[in-house]
């Protein structure tokens, strides 16, 4: 639909070289090599299109998510209860949070054997995760990025060949609006929509950045607040252990 669109505003801006030039007389008078890049052009929006939609999900799940967990987590680690912090962050319900990847791989070195070379490698492990985690968000923004950067060349390319075959009316027909209007407006249609494309691209590779950039923010606050949470059990057992001794 986006793309019939905007073939649709190229063609209606084709119309004004020649009376009656539809977009479907523009596609058939369209050579193979025009053809092609519109079919490109198509391909690159349809990707474009999935994985917008695939990152919305999965963003949105993510942070459904991890909400959820940290809503659950927050008391077994006030009581400084590991083993039941651990098992929330490896329930299934959770898989898909980027604060459960975090609480796995911290709690996970600290379970067994809670002293300070401990937290050391539990922060050492959720930092790693931390980038794991960034790995998996920017899945698909190759795509986006391609796209928004290589669409318009694209056009251009069709565009080239639109212009020949404006030369190639007036070398046969001889001069006049006529003998071109089909090669410039197959030259219009594929600039048009390979600058449409490109926005899209772009569109959606900055707003996903962005998504991106605050889910970091949030998991490095997360990663302070374990390192806080970690030091301050660990100084309260301490001094639990010095009074016993006592």
């Amino acid at each position: 639909m986006l793309l019939y669109t905007l073939l649709e505003v190229a063609a209606n801006a084709a119309q004004d070289l020649g009376q009656g030039f539809t977009m479907r007389e523009i596609w058939e008078a369209s050579g193979f090599i025009a053809r092609s890049v519109i079919v490109i052009l198509a391909i690159m929006l349809i990707a474009c299109t999935y994985v917008a939609l695939e990152r919305l999900i999965a963003f949105n799940r993510a942070r459904s998510q991890s909400m959820k967990l940290a809503a659950e987590v927050v008391a077994p680690l006030q009581q400084g209860d590991i083993t039941t912090a651990l098992s929330l962050a490896r329930d299934d319900r959770f898989k898909a949070a980027y604060l459960g990847s975090l609480l796995k791989a911290g709690l996970a070195e600290v379970e067994e054997r809670f002293d300070p070379h401990a937290i050391q490698n539990g922060e050492r492990a959720v930092g790693k995760s931390i980038v794991e985690e960034q790995g998996k968000l920017r899945r698909g923004m190759a795509i986006l990025a391609t796209t928004g950067s290589t669409a318009p060349f694209v056009g251009l390319f069709g565009t080239t060949f639109g212009v020949i075959n404006a030369f190639q009316g007036m070398a046969t027909a001889g001069s006049g609006l006529a003998s071109v209007s089909k090669g410039i407006a197959e030259a219009l249609i594929t600039t048009g929509v390979g600058i449409g494309v490109a926005v899209v691209g772009v569109w959606f590779f900055n707003y996903f950045n962005g998504r991106i950039e605050k889910v970091t923010d949030e998991m490095t606050a997360s990663e302070a607040d374990f390192m806080d949470w970690a030091y301050k059990l660990l100084h309260d057992r301490e001094e639990a252990q010095k009074k016993a001794g006592k």
